[in-house]
């Protein structure tokens, strides 16, 4: 099971970036895939999710409306787009399964970082003038 952020980067404020996430070893189109970020001192949190049903999204009040989270089976990658950057999004960026529970439980999103199990290598996500 591997999933590998890749994407980030220095952006002005107001800027925009993609970040990726590339799966394997699990069946992606089961799978809830969550974007969570942390900034230093900070807990982790889940910005956004995509679960395995169709229009099943979830965003952070924070980036509602700044972010668009979408999933390509076919290729195995979850995408964040983020736009409208801030200072604030400064943070290291992970994507994250859970792969316990039933199958159906899967592809459900998580709400708290720590109900992901499965985390991949983050990507630097630095906004700054």
């Amino acid at each position: 099971v591997q999933l590998q952020a890749s994407g980030g980067g220095l952006v002005q404020p107001g800027g925009s970036l993609r970040l990726s996430c590339a799966t394997s070893g699990f069946s992606l189109d089961r799978s809830a895939i969550g974007w969570l970020r942390q900034a230093p001192g900070k807990e982790p949190e889940v910005v956004s999710c995509v679960g395995s049903g169709p229009l099943t999204t979830y965003y952070a009040d924070s980036v509602k409306g700044r972010f668009t989270i979408s999933r390509d089976n076919a290729k195995n990658t979850v995408y964040l787009q983020m736009n409208s950057l801030k200072p604030e999004d400064t943070a290291v960026y992970y994507c994250a399964t859970d792969l316990r529970g039933s199958f159906n439980s899967r592809g459900i999103c998580k709400l708290g970082a720590y109900q992901y199990n499965r985390w991949g290598q983050g990507t630097q996500v630095t906004v700054s003038s």
